[in-house]
């Protein structure tokens, strides 16, 4: 059994555990930074083909006790390098690190790098070379207080790396945010998904590719290169096999009950460009539209959208205006829906004039934002008078 752990973006490791878990993984553990999990090699080959929400696959291969640099040194010494991947590999060495006593971290990770090298000249009387741009093999480690963990990166490029090169907006979001918020939601693809100020599209993107249950791996229609396909262990049938089962297990490319609008043209095209290019041109309906003159595209469903704020809008005034317009849309015209409004600035709520029935705190790099959700449901039994606007209030949770 072998340990692994996921990275992922702060405020997403609670949803990201039970995607894990529903790929085999097993003694599962979220922390700030990821989530730390048990699995054989397929549940790992798995968890890079199939996570929405995690960053980086790690395979945890070392654990020791240090106080020195000199330790790790010696530690490292002592592993089979060589029999985890080839001499001929290029490598790059990272360290993160927790209240660790150690001086220096570039020279910490010059001593890591050393003993790898040192050790390949041992065994294999050459050495590895390192590039710090596009390795083949990337090495972790993390420190704390007392003791070193290593890794060996599975995933190479971060895995909201999908598929087709897209075009973004002004503040675009990476796919694996988007896709940890829409879990956030809990929304379900038998569920209507409605993004009205969808700019570029990322939102449509992966609620389209739940929906026709395609897997992040196979985004754009051919499987991305990942890290662990340049291991000494690489198991191809088995990873064929996967990728043959991901392929089988798609949706037919119909329409998806996934509907997206912004108000500006030229940003709707970017958008249509990007579900083209992910193969997802017939699945998502998009519409040109003031996101205050929308109607709800069904009776219920799930709002996801990240407005308009600060530099992106450039007039706090036109912020204030807005928001509580958008209160009054959800009151009018999205009663039965669960709304979803991702974003950094603080004064949203206030201005929106609704309760929100939680406030999730989620980080866009490194701007703090909050994930805010909006429950309304139709106000009483009463039946509403003939050319009146049905009335809603929202769902508050104690």
């Amino acid at each position: 059994m072998n340990k692994f752990f996921a990275q992922c973006p702060r405020g997403l490791s609670s949803v990201l555990a039970i995607e894990l878990q529903r790929l085999g993984a097993t003694d599962t553990v979220a922390t700030d930074a990821g989530v730390s999990f048990s699995g054989n090699v397929e549940v790992g080959y798995r968890a890079n083909l199939h996570s929405r929400i995690a960053t980086r696959i790690l395979w945890h291969v070392a654990q020791f006790p240090y106080q020195s640099e000199h330790d790790i040194y010696d530690a490292a010494m002592l592993l089979p390098w060589p029999s985890w991947f080839n001499v001929s590999r290029t490598i790059k060495v990272e360290i993160t690190s927790q209240k660790s006593p150690v001086k220096s971290l570039d020279f910490t990770t010059l001593k890591l790098k050393d003993a790898i090298c040192d050790k390949f000249r041992e065994v294999r009387s050459v050495r590895p070379s390192v590039a710090t741009r596009e390795p083949d093999v990337r090495i972790h480690a993390h420190l704390d207080q007392t003791e070193a963990a290593l890794y060996l990166d599975l995933s190479g490029e971060p895995l909201f790396k999908r598929g087709k090169r897209e075009h973004t907006g002004d503040a675009p979001l990476k796919k694996n945010l988007a896709a940890g918020i829409i879990a956030l939601t809990g929304w379900q693809p038998e569920e209507t998904f409605f993004d009205p100020m969808c700019g570029s599209g990322t939102f449509l993107v992966e609620a389209a590719e739940m929906a026709l249950n395609i897997a992040p791996g196979l985004s754009g229609g051919s499987p991305r290169k990942f890290a662990l396909q340049k291991l000494m262990e690489f198991q191809e049938p088995l990873w064929k096999r996967l990728i043959d089962e991901a392929r089988a297990n798609e949706k037919p490319k119909s329409i998806a009950s996934v509907f997206g609008s912004d108000m500006y043209g030229d940003t709707l095209k970017i958008a249509r460009e990007n579900l083209v290019a992910n193969g997802l041109g017939d699945s998502v309906q998009l519409k040109q539209a003031n996101i205050l003159e929308i109607s709800a595209p069904a009776e219920s469903g799930v709002l996801v959208t990240n407005p308009p704020y600060g530099d992106r809008i450039g007039d706090s005034e036109a912020l204030k205006q807005l928001y509580p317009k958008l209160g009054d849309l959800l009151k009018q015209k999205f009663a039965g829906w669960r709304a979803y409004f991702f974003s950094g600035d603080t004064n949203l709520p206030k201005g929106i004039r609704l309760s929100a029935s939680r406030k999730t705190p989620l980080f866009n790099g490194k701007i703090e934002c909050r994930l805010y959700e909006y429950k309304l449901v139709a106000g009483g039994n009463r039946r509403e008078k003939p050319g009146s606007e049905p009335t809603a209030t929202p769902a508050v949770n104690d």
